[in-house]
């Protein structure tokens, strides 16, 4: 058995750094900065321990030089009395200084920056949340080790390679997670670069040692032993691949016992078991969810799509926007999804995103069984709640959506500002409750999320649409863009349709920010129907 330390980053306890750099791309930024900074501070080091070593290299020549001289003639040298008491000087006081000088500590400018930044560096939690990320990305995005590994990816600006370091550590994360599939991909990847010549401060012989034991996990007993054998070709005294190779014929041996007894006719055959590949999750539509991320979603028909329209949208006669009506567009018919253009300034997307930066928290979800708000795994974003007292702007967009949805926002929830991080997503999932969660809302006394209005505060790269896997729609980020739907019907019953999912952001930065509004209020503005699926 393979024992696997999880990737530990230098530096200092948990308890000083700061949690869940990984979730938010903004904060991540911030990191750059501190980088940066400390490559300066490293460079006076080097500037410092430069000047000092060309003191200490003139020392030497000039007294090189000297005795040079004097060790041709000792006697006549010294015989001369200047020479004489420059000698004495130089013994006696001179090495003194030149010994200081060499024992001098010029780091101390330097250790003390990295101290102070250090409480602000990430922790192993970001460093592994990072691995899964691009995990999640390569299952989400098809994408294979060579190209992630490469740096090949959509809309990239500033292309980056993996070492065979960096995807040896990424196979031991995966092992960690007991997930044999990804440890196999990159452990194979990370030996491909071996093999190509890179130079790496890992080898072959553990990277064979994990790859190995993953191939075995997933039960394709014969290259678990090819592989075991090429560890061993490297490193015959591998005292666990040694153990490993004879577990592994005695089993071969034993299952070829098994298949002669049970027919002659199959003594021949060579039977591998199947590979589990990617373990089987909990979410029922991971592959029609994954489809529409990637752009690969269901075709509506050119009959429903000529159903769909643009137009010029006054918010029922609103003075507002009669002069200047919102620029709406249908973006899918059932469940109904609008999008309004251009109705977010890039000046107020920026007062936003300042307002929200220094409250930036891990994003949380409701966790039905207990009533209370928790982080998840399948939530990797960071997000902070803004009120409309705050700031006008704030004011301003709250009465915005109001105005252009007719609804009540004073029963609404704050303003919610959202940061997604490496690979940032949220799975699936319902915006209203359900009828087995009664008391989701209990503490608002607002009733149920009657609707959703989603700004698009940035443009993103690649990926990061949001995607409803139960029709089949994909809305793609647009910067200054909002989207609106409702869902619940008319009669208050939920929309099952509007099951919806932030697909991971494959490169980029994605800023949101999202306003529910809730049933109380909206009495009048939206009356209920008799049916109750209207």
């Amino acid at each position: 058995m393979i024992w696997c330390i999880l990737i530990v980053g230098i530096l200092l306890p948990q308890s000083l750094a700061h949690p869940g750099f990984f979730t938010s791309i903004g904060q991540m930024t911030d990191l750059i900065h501190t980088e940066k900074d400390l490559v300066t501070s490293l460079k006076d080091y080097i500037k410092a321990e430069e000047d000092k070593l060309e003191q200490i290299k003139k020392w030497a020549e000039k007294l090189d030089r000297l005795t040079s001289t004097a060790t041709k003639d000792p006697e006549g040298f010294v015989g001369h009395p200047v020479n004489a008491f420059k000698l004495m000087k130089r013994l006696n006081t001179e090495w003194s200084e030149l010994e200081n000088l060499v024992l001098k500590d010029m780091s101390d400018g330097f250790i003390s920056n990295l101290t102070i930044q250090r409480q602000y560096f990430p922790n192993d939690e970001d460093q592994v949340g990072a691995a899964k990320a691009l995990l999640r990305l390569q299952d989400t995005y098809n994408l294979d080790t060579d190209t992630i590994s490469k740096g090949n990816l959509p809309g990239v600006k500033h292309k980056s390679f993996l070492t065979a370091e960096d995807c040896f550590e990424l196979g031991k994360v995966a092992y960690t997670e007991a997930d044999y599939y990804h440890t196999e991909l990159w452990m194979e990847q990370a030996l491909r670069q071996l093999d190509e010549g890179e130079v790496s401060t890992i080898d072959k012989v553990s990277v064979l040692d994990y790859l190995s034991y993953a191939v075995y996990q997933q039960g394709d007993l014969d290259k678990a032993l090819l592989l075991t054998k090429k560890l061993l070709e490297l490193d015959p005294e591998h005292q666990r691949a040694n153990g490993n190779l004879k577990y592994f014929e005695y089993i071969m041996a034993k299952e070829k016992d098994v298949n002669k007894s049970a027919s002659d006719d199959q003594s021949d055959q060579k039977t591998t078991p199947k590979k589990k590949g990617i373990a089987v999750d909990y979410l029922p539509e991971r592959q029609k969810y994954e489809m529409l991320c990637r752009g690969e979603g269901i075709k509506m028909t050119p009959r429903r799509q000529k159903k769909l329209f643009c137009r010029y949208h006054d918010g029922n006669r609103n003075p507002k926007f009669i002069l200047a009506p919102a620029k709406q567009e249908d973006e899918w018919d059932k469940p109904r999804i609008i999008r309004f253009h251009d109705i977010i300034s890039d000046a107020e997307i920026e007062i936003v995103k300042d307002l929200a930066k220094p409250r930036l928290s891990r994003a949380t979800v409701h966790d039905p069984e207990t009533g209370k708000l928790t982080t998840a795994q399948y939530r990797v974003s960071k997000s902070a709640w803004l009120s409309g007292y705050e700031n006008p702007v704030v004011s301003r967009i709250n009465m915005r959506i109001q105005d252009l949805t007719g609804l009540d926002v004073s029963t609404a929830e704050e303003l919610q500002v959202a940061n997604y991080g490496v690979g940032g997503q949220y799975e699936p999932h319902f915006d209203f409750a359900r009828k087995d969660e009664p008391d989701a809302f209990k503490e608002l006394g607002t009733g149920n999320r009657i609707a959703t209005w989603l700004f698009y505060m940035s443009d993103v790269s690649a990926g990061g649409a949001t995607v409803f896997p139960e029709v089949g729609a994909s809305v793609w980020p647009k910067k200054g863009t909002a989207v609106f739907w409702y869902n619940l019907f008319a009669s208050g019953e939920g929309d099952y349709s509007t099951r919806h999912a932030a697909c991971p952001v494959l490169v980029g930065n994605k800023w949101v920010s999202n306003k529910w509004l809730h049933e109380r209020g909206q009495e009048f503005r939206r009356p209920c129907t008799l049916s109750e699926l209207e």
